[in-house]
């Protein structure tokens, strides 16, 4: 006899049902608001890609997309590489209290508020104030404006994403080198494998899924770029436009231009990008593959 069994939640959907509660009220919700508005008039009439077409077309755009893109690209290396470098090595320090210590610090930058964090940079990035004076005039010029010049701006936001985001990352990767198996680890010091080589060929392929994670992650607020260059461009007197990154361009069609159709296309238009790029990394990273 078959028995009809009636669904009970497991303790996993009462825990998981805050954050869903939560994705679908601010998350869903706003982003289906965004699609309607993108895809109809003032009037809020069908317009189909007219204001996509409108949004591209405006100078702005493509110069913001650029910036973003280098952006992107030197905060995803750069965070990458040596988020990578700095969790092998706090792992192969043997100190547990040293180990402890360096997993603090590493936090400490991130309890900063991104609009915290870039006030704190506004000063160290200044050569007339700042505590590094000499190090910033020997890289981007002698006066703030010199340093602020949109041609070092790239690396500069990425110097301040990874000051606030770099140390949970590395404390992550520390967490993922410590789930290696330790036998995993001896057999390669068997076969003559010295710390690089072990680090190359057995570590970092294990922490494919982790890589690709972190990446996704830091893409989609990368893309999210607007506090850093909004902030700056109001210390430069508009020496950085307000129209630099993406966002600035859409809170500019919304908010000077009262074109909410517009800011909605643009803010599609991240979206679609953030996701494709999302789906490549997880098909190539094979994040959901059964190990």
């Amino acid at each position: 006899m078959s028995r009809t069994h009636s669904w009970r939640p497991a303790a996993g959907h009462v825990f998981v049902s805050g954050y869903v509660v939560l994705l679908v009220a601010f998350g869903v919700v706003p982003a289906l608001y965004a699609l309607n508005l993108a895809f109809t008039d003032a009037d809020g009439r069908f317009a189909g890609l007219a204001n996509f077409a409108r949004t591209v077309q405006d100078h702005r755009f493509l110069t913001a997309v650029g910036h973003v893109a280098t952006y992107l690209l030197l905060w995803l290396v750069t965070l990458t590489v040596l988020v990578l470098v700095l969790a092998l090595l706090v792992h192969r320090l043997t100190s547990r209290w040293y180990r402890a210590a360096l997993r603090f610090v590493c936090y400490v930058p991130g309890a900063l508020a991104g609009a915290s964090s870039v006030l704190l940079w506004l000063f160290m990035l200044d050569p007339s104030v700042s505590p590094v004076d000499d190090l910033v005039r020997g890289l981007w010029g002698e006066t703030f404006v010199q340093v602020v010049a949109p041609a070092h701006l790239p690396w500069i936001f990425t110097i301040i994403a990874f000051w606030t985001g770099a140390g949970g990352w590395i404390v992550v990767m520390y967490g993922a080198l410590n789930s290696i198996p330790h036998a995993v680890i001896e057999a390669a010091k068997v076969d003559g494998a010295g710390p690089v080589r072990t680090a190359l060929r057995v570590q970092l392929p294990m922490l494919r899924k982790w890589i690709v994670y972190m990446l996704i992650l830091s893409l989609a607020a990368g893309t999210q770029l607007f506090v850093e260059p909004q902030l700056i461009s109001q210390a430069s007197f508009g020496v950085v436009g307000a129209d630099y990154s993406l966002n600035q361009l859409a809170y500019l069609y919304a908010f000077d231009q009262n074109d909410f159709n517009g800011s909605a296309a643009i803010a599609i238009d991240l979206l679609i990008v953030a996701l494709c790029c999302a789906g490549l990394f997880v098909a190539r990273g094979g994040l959901f593959d059964a190990d």
